[in-house]
């Protein structure tokens, strides 16, 4: 199991008339994943938006329908800092039973599409896709109480949290980032492989190319919109490259 990339799982939203910074509190983006706010003017997102008309409009969920790592790492994080969103039965998963409302869609491609072309909608995409589109990005408020926007720098400082707890494997996870300027949601994307490979040219190729990846591929995670992984990640994977065997 190796650590390749990482990014942040963003709330874009289509809300007509509104400009300017969405900010949605720790306890108010659950409750609107989870269908419990259901309009846009709903008293708990005006007070943390004084300055924005928001409209009396449906809020209208759009969400994944095919199994994915995007909408694990969303429930992981609702499920660790909303007791709502435990108590609703909504769950931790790859694929998990949204409200009926929800409009459903394949691929972070799909998903950002859908929330392009209607009105009223907010969904949850990886960052490179929603930016790629021109989407409004929601900011959120994280564990130390501070409303932080999607961008490498506030990524990059929940990776060097991660980082910095030197796991002794690579499965963990950054289900809640402590730090002050840390944006909430970030993830790290993982490749599972074989400890051994019949064909061993293919075996050493991949070994190879993972450890290019892991090295100068890091170089590119920023342009497609991801973020490099840290040093001590990075180091750790090329280390359980050295347990596949020839």
């Amino acid at each position: 199991m190796v650590a390749s990339t990482a990014g942040m799982v963003v709330l874009a939203y289509n809300v007509p008339g509104v400009r300017g910074e969405l900010k949605l509190p720790r306890d108010v983006y659950p409750a609107i994943l989870s269908g419990q706010i259901r309009r846009w003017d709903d008293s708990r997102i005006q007070s943390a938006n004084p300055g924005l008309s928001l409209p009396h409009l449906s809020i209208v969920i759009v969400a994944r329908q095919d199994s994915s790592g995007t909408t694990f790492a969303l429930t992981n994080h609702l499920a660790a800092i909303s007791l709502a969103w435990r108590e609703r039965g909504l769950g931790v998963g790859k694929l998990v039973e949204w409200p009926a409302s929800a409009m459903l869609a394949s691929g972070n491609e799909g998903v950002a599409s859908r929330i392009k072309i209607s009105e009223g909608s907010i969904g949850y995409v990886e960052y490179g896709f929603a930016k790629r589109l021109g989407l409004p990005l929601a900011v959120l408020q994280n564990k130390g109480g501070k409303f932080v926007a999607p961008d490498d720098a506030a990524g990059l400082r929940s990776l060097a949290e991660a980082s910095a707890k030197t796991p002794t494997g690579l499965n963990q996870s950054i289900v809640d980032p402590s730090g002050a300027d840390a944006y909430p949601i970030v993830t790290f994307s993982w490749l599972f492989l074989y400890r051994k490979y019949d064909d061993p040219e293919k075996g050493s190729a991949l070994r190879n190319f993972i450890a290019w990846g892991l090295s100068n591929g890091q170089t590119f995670s920023q342009k497609l919109g991801y973020l490099p992984l840290p040093g001590e990640i990075a180091a750790l994977g090329k280390k359980a490259l050295g347990s596949i065997s020839q």
